[in-house]
């Protein structure tokens, strides 16, 4: 028989032409074959975490090309370092990762079940939902984007929890853009680098919060790269979350733009006044608080762009009215507010009429014309705006503000807010003009 290191270096040759080099460097330049006992070929590797890396994903295809290569042998992964704490029992099963590389950090108010959910992120909820009942199927990877406080964290935690409630033995991480990298710097300042691909590679779910974080960190991103396309051709379930969506994150490398929309892309915008006011009720039906609903509604009214700060302020009037033995009124509940809240922020309520207008007087058009059936360019474009400007400066419905423009529904209004919002982040011009309609409507100019 030929000397059990040919046999292998042959196996490793012919894995060769079907991994990429990363794999290969990785898991196949550290294995050394040291002998043949009993039909079996003796691979020795490194520590206990590769032999049931490879034990999983290779014994079968290396088996097959010793067969091919007309070998009775089967291999046999094994190391000489012992299991940092109790030994598994031979054979190695199934990777059950070291404790430090499980994550279980999960929030657990950070529910499917405590997730209010409105037409502001009904899909993002909806694909979350999907990827935690089949992890690594049809959504993946899938990319979550919307601004500061509107629920991305709470989804990438409500997706790990439902996870290792249906899945309990999937290794799932949750971290941060900000915990990978300094996980990256610690493994390479102590040049354990192969532990870090370990950790990370070898998972079967990755949640990575605030992706935006790693721009202009070449090195980070490089490693990032290859750890995306090692548990997408695993089919390993990746969710990521951003401020923006992948085509506006700038600095970012254009390879990771592309590969983060192979997938479902999902934004989540700010909530409109009665899922905020939803959210309200959920935070006090958790918390067990009691404030009238007309308090509620102020709050929701003037804080509309960040769920945490409004939660907050519930929370900062209910603290006070407890302590000082207050009943909370409106009055007393704005008067707080400017303590949390900027004055630009409590500001007067604006009207539909109002808003009419405003672009009427700018764009020289009469209020039958916003109101009518006529669907020109010259009409149909600031009728857009109109609907946009009431979605985002008033306490009105989607159905409210299309039923005041000429009884158009639910979806037409969506579609001219989506139509203005796209507008405004690509033509700096427009956005600043829509800045000033903004400005002159709520100055009552």
């Amino acid at each position: 028989m030929e000397d059990f290191d040919v046999i292998w270096k042959k196996v490793v040759n012919t894995l060769r032409l079907e991994i990429t080099d990363d794999t290969y460097k990785l898991w196949l330049e550290p294995a050394q074959a040291t002998g043949i006992e009993d039909e079996k070929l003796l691979v020795k590797l490194p520590n206990i975490f590769f032999v049931r890396w490879l034990q999983e994903h290779y014994t079968e295809r290396v088996n097959n090309i010793l067969k091919e290569m007309g070998k009775e042998l089967e291999v046999s992964f094994y190391t000489d370092k012992k299991e940092p704490k109790a030994p598994s029992p031979e054979p190695f099963s199934k990777p059950i990762p070291e404790t430090s590389f499980l994550n279980s950090n999960f929030n657990s108010k950070y529910t499917f079940e405590n997730f209010v959910v409105g037409q502001s992120n009904h899909f993002a909820h909806a694909a979350s939902l999907a990827v935690a009942k089949n992890p690594g199927a049809a959504y993946n990877p899938l990319f979550l984007y919307g601004g500061v406080g509107l629920g991305k964290t709470h989804l990438l935690n409500a997706i790990g929890i439902e996870i290792k409630k249906k899945f309990p033995d999937l290794n799932v991480i949750y971290v941060t853009s900000e915990k990978f990298t300094n996980d990256l710097i610690e493994f390479l300042k102590n040049s354990r680098i192969s532990e870090f691909r370990i950790k990370y590679r070898t998972v079967d779910v990755l949640l990575i919060d605030d992706i935006q974080f790693i721009a202009n960190k070449e090195m980070i991103q490089e490693e990032f790269f290859h750890t995306f396309n090692t548990l997408y051709d695993r089919r390993k379930q990746i969710v990521v979350s951003s401020d923006s969506s992948p085509k506006d994150l700038g600095y970012l490398e254009e390879r990771l733009k592309s590969r983060f929309q192979w997938g479902v892309v999902a934004d989540i915008q700010p909530p409109d006044l009665e899922t905020r006011v939803a959210i309200l009720k959920k935070k006090c039906e958790a918390e067990k608080i009691n404030l009238p609903e007309e308090i509620l509604f102020f709050i929701a009214s003037n804080i509309k762009s960040n769920i945490r700060t409004m939660e907050g302020a519930m929370l900062s009037i209910t603290a006070y009215a407890s302590l000082t033995q207050t009943k909370i009124t409106t009055e007393i509940a704005k008067d707080f507010l400017k303590n949390i809240i900027s004055d630009e922020e409590i500001e007067r309520e604006v009207s539909l009429d109002d808003i009419e207008n405003i672009v009427c007087k700018h764009f020289n058009l009469t209020k039958a014309d916003l109101k009518g059936k006529k669907r020109t360019e010259s009409i149909a474009f600031p009728r857009q705006i109109a609907m946009y400007l009431g979605r985002v400066i008033t306490k009105h419905s989607t159905t409210e503000i299309g039923n005041f423009f000429g009884g158009r529904d639910h979806a037409t209004v969506m579609y001219a807010c989506n139509k203005i919002k796209n507008r405004i982040t690509k033509d700096p011009y427009f956005a600043a003009l829509v800045n000033k309609m903004i400005k002159q409507v709520k100055e009552g100019e």
